[in-house]
C-alpha cells in the first residue's frame, strides 16, 4: 500500500521516540538540566508503541527508526526492538543513538533485528566533543562504533550538526571517515529549536559544507535510495560511504520528507517543526486499533507543505529536540 500526503509525496517512514531522558547534554538538543520529567506514566508502554508501529506499517509505512532522548536508556529496549523486527510488512528498522551504550549493547541490538545504527557524533577532537555534550565521552562512542561493526552492522552513519566557530574544522576530517572507515557521514544544518539571540552565527550552509570539502576532494552525486528522505547524497570517488547535506535553513527539502513522527508521549506530528500536533491516547487507552490507523493517515493528510525556518529566523514553538525525537 502505497501512502501519500495532500502534496503527493510518499509517507513510508516513522521516527517513534521512546524516551526524552538522555545521557548527554548536546546544548543544541536540551537544556544543561536535562528536561523536565513527564513521569512514569506520561511515557507509553512497549505494548502501545508496538501498537503504533503495527497501525503505522498497516497504511504503508515501511522503515521505523527508533529515537529518544537516547533510547538505549530505557530498560527493556532490546526486547521491544525485537518484537519491532517481527512486525510484517517493516522493510527497515533502524536506531539513532548517541553511542555512549553501544561498547555492551550492540551484539544485543544486532540480534533483536536493528538493521543499521544512527550514531549522532559532533567531533573527532575529545575535548570539543566534551564541550558540546557538557560531559561526553569521545574514547566512549569510538569503542561503540567498534563494537556495532563487530556484532555485524555495516559500518554506523555518523549524524553531524555542523556549527560555525565550534566543529566548522572538522569537515575534512568526517569526510575522510567515509574513505578510511567506510561510514556514511550526514553533515546537518544547525537548526534553532529555542529562542536564542544570534543563532544564525552557527549556521554554515550545506553549499558551503560542500564547497570545503571539494576543495580537497572531487564528489559524484550518489542516486537517491527509498528511504534516503531529505538528504542530498555524494561520494568520493572509491570510497565505500557516502557524504550527505541536510540543508533545513538554506534550502527547504521538505518537498522531499517522507516522515511522519511520534514522541515518547504519544504526540503524532507531521512536521518536526509544525507546532501542530495530535495526542494519540484516546486510541491507546483503551487500545484501539482501527482508530489509530484512522487517525495516523490524518497526520499524513494534513502534514504541512514546509516547515517555517529560514536565515531571517523560525515560526515554530520553542521545544527541546529530545522531547520531540528529532
Amino acid at each position: 500500500m502505497k501512502l501519500t500526503d495532500s502534496y503527493g509525496r510518499t509517507i513510508n517512514y516513522l521516527r517513534l521516540s521512546v524516551t526524552d531522558r538522555c545521557n548527554m547534554r548536546c546544548f543544541y538538543c536540551m537544556p544543561a538540566e536535562g528536561v523536565v520529567s513527564k513521569g512514569h506514566a506520561a511515557v507509553l508502554s512497549y505494548e502501545e508503541l508496538l501498537l503504533i508501529a503495527e497501525a503505522a506499517v498497516d497504511i504503508g509505512i515501511e522503515k521505523i527508526r527508533i529515537t529518544g532522548g537516547e533510547p538505549l536508556v530505557r530498560t527493556g529496549i532490546t526486547g521491544f526492538l525485537g518484537r519491532l523486527s517481527r512486525i510484517s510488512g517493516l522493510r527497515h528498522l533502524a536506531l539513532t543513538t548517541n553511542g555512549l551504550m553501544l561498547p555492551g549493547m550492540a551484539a544485543e541490538l544486532w540480534n533483536a533485528g536493528v538493521q543499521r545504527l544512527n550514531v549522532s557524533l559532533d567531533s573527532l577532537d575529545p575535548e570539543v566533543f566534551y564541550r558540546i555534550t557538557r560531559g561526553g565521552s569521545l574514547s566512549r562512542v569510538i569503542d561503540g562504533l567498534e563494537a556495532a561493526e563487530m556484532a555485524g552492522f555495516p559500518p554506523p552513519k555518523i549524524n553531524v550538526v555542523i556549527m560555525r566557530g565550534i566543529n566548522d574544522r572538522e569537515i575534512i576530517s568526517f569526510a575522510e571517515m567515509t574513505r578510511k572507515n567506510g561510514n556514511s557521514v550526514r553533515f546537518i544544518e544547525y537548526m534553532p529549536v529555542v529562542k536564542e539571540e544570534g543563532w544564525q552565527r552557527f549556521c554554515i550552509s550545506g553549499d558551503e559544507i560542500l564547497s570545503r570539502i571539494s576543495e580537497n576532494y572531487q564528489l559524484e552525486q550518489v542516486e537517491r535510495m527509498p528511504f534516503s528522505g531529505p538528504s542530498r547524497d555524494f561520494r568520493i570517488p572509491g570510497a565505500a560511504g557516502t557524504i550527505g547535506i541536510i540543508t533545513a535553513v538554506s534550502g527547504h527539502f521538505c518537498s522531499e520528507c517522507n516522515r511522519i513522527r511520534v514522541t515518547s508521549t504519544g504526540e503524532a506530528k507531521g512536521c518536526l517543526f509544525a507546532d501542530q500536533k495530535t495526542d494519540l491516547i484516546p486510541w491507546l487507552r483503551p487500545p484501539d486499533h482501527d482508530g489509530l490507523t484512522n487517525v495516523l493517515k490524518g497526520i499524513v493528510r494534513g502534514k504541512p507543505d514546509r516547515h517555517g525556518i529560514s536565515k531571517e529566523g523560525y515560526e515554530h514553538s520553542n521545544f527541546a529536540m529530545a522531547q520531540v525525537g528529532g
